[in-house]
């Protein structure tokens, strides 16, 4: 059964790797891309909640809980993203299908753990029309149509330490190494002439980053648990080599006429810096061990000083950005032989998104509601591996100032597989 679910699993994501790129956002034209979530499907459906750290799930976010990890845990999750588009005009709607993350965490005795993978940090898939009028020199008016289209991203390979120093504190570190392409065209058509203008650029990103965590979990009274977290994600500098076409292409045919390379040393733009400002998260939650959790945590980071100076975008400024995040768990009976219900963890969380981006000097904010289940796959108690089925809703930006309001429907499925390595055998 676990075979095949995981099979099902795998082409379902082959299929959406190969027919779509990572975003049809038109906000993944703004700076790097539309930013990924960075979490496991478990932790995505309590709001995106990174605190909590148990032995038998991988934390992406947070590398203090591999400290934690009793057991071998292979991870993946795919998401399906029905989004739907609406000016103050127009409206429209697509999909997505991505694969989130694939990842492997282990424990190598006395409270030391280990985690590796990759996941996607930025997705870029926009096609953006904008039309305006011209005055000409006879007097007359012209239509003049600017496309904008791009795509790519970068994705993140990781590896992560978790150190269980106590039974109440753990500390953990991840370094990331970001790396990808963003490919951004535009071109120009003015009305009644024969051919169009284009201005096509590409940028190969790479560069580190380190997310540093501190986990405190008392128990309180016996049985219940206090959970405290505290995350630095620290600045990253990433580095890119860039590229530029400019010319002309013929309108009937779709040919390009004349292209040049543009002498981007003149400039100095072959080779330019992107720093993404570090971001702090802190966590607080309560809870009883195995049988349910609430919590909440706020994260903020700099953002004001945050330019792409290769890809320069004129109605676009960027301030302080922040999120608050609450959700939890809850479990009728994790140790049930009768009722596979029981067993069942029930999930829930919302979450609100200060973007930090300015746009035509309107901010651009997110909100999300997510709920979910995680389904065991033994046929009894006592068992580990489990499939996560999630979904999210919400709604991102607005249709003032001549912008795009979005709203999406979410669908996420992970797969957490324990196994057992490391262990000695012990002969009676």
């Amino acid at each position: 059964m676990i075979k095949k679910i995981v099979i099902a699993i795998v082409c379902f994501a082959a299929i959406g790797a190969n027919a779509q790129d990572g975003s049809v956002s038109p906000y993944s034209y703004f700076g790097i891309g539309d930013l990924r979530s960075s979490t496991t499907i478990e932790n995505q459906m309590m709001g995106g909640l990174g605190m909590y750290a148990d032995s038998i799930h991988v934390n992406l976010q947070n590398p203090a809980a591999y400290g934690k990890l009793r057991l071998t845990v292979y991870s993946a999750g795919i998401s399906y993203n029905q989004l739907s588009l609406a000016s103050s005009s127009t409206k429209e709607s697509n999909q997505v299908v991505n694969l989130d993350y694939l990842s492997l965490g282990f424990n190598l005795g006395k409270g030391l753990g280990v985690g590796f993978g990759i996941m996607p940090y930025t997705s870029v898939g926009y096609n953006i029309i904008s039309e305006s009028i011209a005055n000409n020199a006879d007097g007359t008016t012209s239509t003049v149509s600017n496309q904008y289209s791009g795509e790519g991203g970068l994705n993140k390979a990781y590896l992560a330490l978790g150190y269980e120093i106590t039974k109440d504190l753990s500390v953990g570190v991840t370094a990331n190494l970001n790396f990808g392409t963003i490919d951004a065209l535009r071109t120009q058509i003015i009305e009644d002439v024969q051919f169009g203008t284009l201005d096509n650029r590409r940028s190969r990103i790479n560069g580190m980053d380190f997310n540093y965590a501190l986990n405190y979990t008392p128990t309180l009274k016996d049985k219940y648990k206090l959970y405290s977290s505290v995350r630095v994600n620290t600045q990253a500098n990433l580095s890119t080599r860039n590229t530029q076409e400019i010319g002309s292409f013929s309108r009937a045919t779709g040919r390009n006429i004349e292209v040049v390379d543009v002498n981007l040393e003149a400039s100095g733009l072959k080779e330019t810096g992107l720093k993404i400002p570090t971001k702090t998260t802190l966590g607080l939650g309560f809870g009883e061990d195995k049988k349910w959790f609430l919590g909440a945590e706020y994260s903020f980071q700099d953002l004001s000083n945050f330019t792409n100076d290769f890809i320069d975008v004129d109605n676009l400024s960027y301030q302080n950005a922040s999120s608050i995040a609450f959700g939890g768990f809850f479990i009728p009976d994790y140790t049930s032989f009768q009722s596979y219900l029981k067993r069942v963890t029930y999930r829930a969380g919302v979450r609100m998104d200060n973007t930090g981006m300015i746009v035509n000097n309107t901010e651009i904010n997110n909100f999300g509601i997510t709920f979910g289940v995680g389904l065991p796959l033994a046929s009894g108690a006592g068992g580990f591996s489990n499939i996560n089925l999630g979904f999210e809703v919400g709604k991102r930006g607005t249709t003032e100032m001549m912008l795009i309001e979005e709203n999406y429907f979410k669908i996420n499925i992970g797969l957490s597989l324990n196994d057992r390595w490391f262990l000695k055998r012990k002969i009676n």
